[in-house]
């Protein structure tokens, strides 16, 4: 009992050593970036030693991956909760999942490490990969979904989704400078719109 005990005591130092690096990294390359931050800087903020630091993370680099992660992870349950939020078309859940991204991203560090530092440190490809496992790949799927329902035209899906994604990316990068996020939701709106099938269009005049 005392042996499970204290193995349990240790889970839940090493768990909270590590949560206290991530909240302080997230800190510092919200505020200052990635580049300006050094990890000695992480481990007084964190108040931890060097070493635990390099228990858990490899580098500087293995500490952004997990900080920009877990941005991922809550980006997409913003866009999952704005989506699922009321019945509607897989259309309309697109337009409401348009909605809880700008939310979510309103958060100008958010927008740093993401947008801003997260393609020149790691890197599109694997952007795309961590997006695919923390949010399983939402935008790609909310497209597929309203193309397997005829709401919107056949188009190939990868294309879409990479155009679509940049589109909102930009967005919150202009929306963090001082842009009118419901002008961007108008646009984001018209374009999403603009994609529907025929079959739905007719459905609409009817």
């Amino acid at each position: 009992m005392q042996e499970k005990s204290k193995i349990r005591s240790n889970k839940d130092r090493t768990e909270a050593t590590c949560a206290a690096l991530l909240t302080a990294a997230r800190s510092l390359f919200a505020e200052r970036g990635y580049a300006e931050t050094s990890t000695p800087e992480i481990v007084r903020a964190a108040g931890v030693t060097r070493g635990a630091l390099y228990h858990h993370f490899e580098d500087k680099t293995a500490v952004f991956r997990a900080v920009i992660t877990e941005e991922y992870r809550a980006v997409a349950e913003e866009i999952t909760r704005a989506a699922g939020s009321a019945p509607g078309s897989a259309l309309d859940a697109l337009r409401k999942g348009s909605r809880g991204f700008l939310a979510a991203m309103s958060d100008k560090g958010r927008v740093r490490i993401m947008l801003r530092d997260g393609p020149a440190v790691l890197g599109r490809a694997e952007l795309d990969e961590i997006d695919q496992r923390t949010s399983a790949d939402t935008l790609r799927l909310g497209l597929a979904e309203a193309m397997d329902a005829g709401e919107i035209r056949k188009l190939p899906l990868k294309a879409l989704t990479k155009q679509m994604s940049a589109l909102f990316d930009r967005s919150a990068l202009a929306v963090s400078e001082g842009d009118d996020p419901v002008e961007h939701l108008e646009v984001l709106d018209a374009i999403l719109l603009s994609l529907r099938s025929a079959r739905h269009l007719q459905a609409d005049r009817s």
